[in-house]
């Protein structure tokens, strides 16, 4: 169960806005801005706006949790990385915005990732693996991510996600949540039962098709 924010309850923002660049990507003009709570932070967040971003209209939005080995190197272990590209595609046809939040390895690390990695590697799944490093399934929170959409001005969104966590934080915020929805990633011999079981054991809204259960 996702608690409150209190933090947002309380009308407390604890990060602001540190800098903001244009950049330009494969899939479009975005506004890339870092937020914080101290401008010397080596590890902001960050939220891509599109160019034709409207806060006066529910607003198309991913919150993506960074996954190195995914998102730069390209690893088939996951669906992060396709998940990223995809998201960017769709905010940019939709004018909407990219949450990057710094939670690798759902929250653990990236030196933890690798050791859980280890031990999926001996036939734990994804969940066993970081119970048997006594470590949380997934240490994430997703509070900043709404005090980033607050700052920018975002109201209503439309929420691109499988993750039911996401889904539970927002509905605890002040963002109205107009529309879920499903980012789905054909998945690969490397990564099938990775996503089997998140769909299975985590709750994830993952809908393949029949002939790729």
């Amino acid at each position: 169960m996702v608690k409150p924010i209190e933090a947002i309850k309380n009308n407390t923002i604890t990060i602001k806005k540190q800098a903001e660049a244009p950049i330009p990507t494969p899939w479009g003009l975005f506004n890339m801005i870092a937020f914080s709570g101290k401008s010397d932070d080596w590890m902001p967040h960050f939220a891509l706006v599109h160019e034709h971003f409207d806060p006066d209209h529910p607003v198309l939005t991913r919150v993506h949790s960074e996954c190195i080995t995914g998102d730069l190197f390209g690893s088939a272990r996951c669906e992060c990385g396709e998940q990223l590209h995809k998201s960017m595609e769709l905010t940019a046809q939709a004018g909407g915005i990219v949450l990057y939040l710094r939670q690798e390895g759902r929250g653990i690390g990236i030196i933890n990732k690798l050791k859980a990695y280890n031990l999926q590697d001996l036939g734990d799944n994804t969940i066993e693996a970081n119970e048997h490093l006594h470590l949380p399934i997934d240490a994430r929170s997703y509070d900043v991510a709404v005090q980033m959409l607050q700052t920018i001005g975002v109201r209503q969104i439309r929420l691109l996600t499988n993750n039911p966590a996401k889904i539970e934080a927002i509905e605890h915020s002040p963002i109205e949540m107009l529309e879920i929805v499903p980012l789905i990633i054909d998945p690969k011999p490397e990564n099938v039962e990775y996503l089997r079981t998140k769909k299975r054991d985590m709750g994830h809204l993952i809908n393949w098709p029949d002939n790729k259960e």
